[in-house]
């Protein structure tokens, strides 16, 4: 899918996002900074392969966890949870 001219809002960590129609999910985060998982051993981790095989870009869309975030387009209304977003309590 191309990216338009057209923006949609999404919600990552609370905050509302202004994106363009049509942009992958992975690249708006990492614009953003985000640490879209963290490691058994509590390190950070981003996308590595960006095509759906290495599994680091898990966040969570919607309510639904483990979600890879490479192989997703924004939609309007989106709410994303990411590492970034969590207090240790809530990992």
């Amino acid at each position: 899918m191309a990216v338009s001219n057209r923006t949609l809002r999404i919600t990552v960590d609370g905050e509302p996002v202004t994106v363009p129609d049509g942009a992958n999910l992975a690249p708006v985060l990492l614009e953003r900074g985000a640490v879209f998982r963290r490691s058994v051993t509590d390190l950070p981790r981003q996308p590595l392969c960006a095509m759906g095989t290495c599994f680091e870009c898990r966040v969570t869309v919607d309510g639904m966890p483990n979600v890879r975030a490479c192989r997703i387009v924004c939609r309007a209304d989106m709410v994303v949870e990411t590492e970034t977003g969590r207090t240790a309590d809530q990992r």
